[in-house]
């Protein structure tokens, strides 16, 4: 910036404070009477304003920076004149004439309004009440408007304060950087009393706006906790509850399976002894499943890895529902190469997702076939898969299968309370991924691959 735009942007400043003075005192001593001198004095103010800024910005160096008053008012939203609750609005400025003008305009519009002499009397007094707006001035001795309003944005306690900066000069340089700064509106003096009026009402009613949010958003977090509190404590009394089921039914299912061992039973006492001991297992691995699956949810589970042969893992999944295949008249095919690398993983988890995915298969395909397949293209992942020839499982209904308690309806015939879920997660355990293919009619195949390590 030139000696002479310097000398010019003082000049400007020097000439506004005076002149705001006597408009601002003209327009209110207008308001309260009808007297022609008071107006007359008003108008003359407006003149030797328009006079300034018709001399002054046309040689200024930067004539896009000035902004016609009367553009302001025009475009002024008619919305901005609806009635906004008053606030506790801080003037902060070095001139006391100015902030008598100011804090008199203010308590007419209603607000309360107190006052600081300086950048750092604003910085103590504001931490004192809690502010809705502060009227900053920028051209302050010791410390101006920029220093203040890069202080108040920084401090976390004070930054959510809208700040409406306050100068004599009507300069887009700095009014740019004052809104870059944070400041949420510019306003040059001398202060037109409706345009006062509407950015000061536009500020507060944004303020209120953001502080019902901040409420709002803190009743939600509180809910949240009280809701997470309950889910836990939900989630406690239902694993203390279904782990002590394990041992009675343990029970259970241990003397039922010793009544066919004592004195002669007839067939039918036999099937209903082999249900009974059928459904006990059930139940019983439903509950390992509920178990094992909250502890892959809040991770305590421990994988114990060791060397596995894919052959081997499908042989023994295939061992445990080779029963239920046979009662669905269900064929069970195997596709598995003979020089499969061997890889390492936690054998419980994956013989009881095979099983888990076998069964499901055997299920929903009576009559039909289940085949199950191994294979590593790569040498890096073990891939296995169980392709059935049941009905199928509509695509939009993927992810909702391998959700806890997820079930499709009936009509899908699709049965997903905790298996799926087990198995997902106990892929995921070992790195791995799980996913389904069908379409409607065709079968489905379910599969999942793990890292060879």
């Amino acid at each position: 910036m030139s000696g002479k735009t310097k000398l010019t942007g003082q000049l400007l400043h020097d000439l506004r404070s005076p002149l705001n003075q006597i408009i601002g005192y003209s327009e209110m001593l207008a308001e309260e009477s009808a007297g022609s001198d008071v107006e007359k004095i008003r108008v003359a103010g407006h003149r030797i304003l328009t006079l300034i800024e018709e001399n002054f910005t046309s040689s200024s160096s930067d004539p896009a920076a000035v902004v016609s008053r009367k553009e302001e008012k025009a475009s002024l939203p008619a919305m901005f004149q609806a009635a906004v609750a008053p606030g506790l609005v801080l003037v902060v400025d070095d001139d006391a004439t100015n902030r008598d003008v100011l804090s008199r305009r203010l308590k007419r519009q209603g607000h309360d309004v107190r006052m600081a002499t300086s950048g750092r009397d604003a910085l103590e007094v504001i931490g004192e009440a809690d502010f809705d707006l502060v009227l900053l001035d920028i051209m302050m001795p010791d410390m101006d408007g920029y220093e203040v309003l890069e202080r108040l944005k920084r401090d976390d306690r004070l930054r959510h304060i809208p700040v409406v900066m306050i100068s004599a000069l009507n300069e887009l340089q700095s009014v740019v950087r004052c809104i870059e700064a944070g400041a949420e509106d510019y306003l040059t003096k001398p202060f037109d009393p409706t345009l006062l009026k509407a950015r000061i009402d536009a500020c507060l009613e944004k303020k209120r706006g953001r502080d019902r949010e901040s409420v709002l958003y803190e009743q939600l977090q509180s809910n949240y906790r009280k809701l997470q509190e309950v889910e836990k404590l939900r989630d406690d009394m239902r694993n203390m509850i279904v782990h002590d089921l394990r041992t009675p039914l343990t029970a259970v299912i241990i003397g039922v399976e010793m009544l066919g061992k004592f004195g002669a039973l007839s067939d039918t006492q036999r099937e209903l002894i082999a249900i009974a001991a059928r459904s006990g297992k059930t139940l019983l691995e439903m509950i390992n499943d509920l178990l094992d699956v909250e502890k892959m949810e809040s991770g305590t589970t421990r994988l114990e890895y060791r060397e596995l042969s894919a052959a081997a893992l499908v042989a023994g999944a295939i061992g445990q529902v080779a029963a239920l295949a046979n009662d669905g008249q269900v064929a069970l095919v195997t596709e598995i190469p003979s020089a499969l690398p061997a890889f390492s993983g936690d054998e419980n988890k994956l013989s009881r997702t095979l099983v888990n995915l076998i069964a499901n298969a055997i299920k929903f395909t009576p009559g039909g076939t289940v085949t199950i397949s191994a294979s590593s293209d790569d040498d890096q992942t073990m891939r296995f898969a169980v392709r059935d020839t049941g009905p199928g499982i509509p695509a939009e209904a993927f992810e909702r299968i391998f959700e806890k308690f997820g079930q499709l309806d009936s009509h899908t015939k699709v049965g997903t309370g905790l298996g799926l879920a087990f198995c997902k997660l106990a892929v995921e355990a070992h790195g791995g991924q799980i996913q389904v293919e069908s379409t409607p009619g065709s079968g489905s195949t379910f599969s999942f691959t793990i890292p060879i390590r």
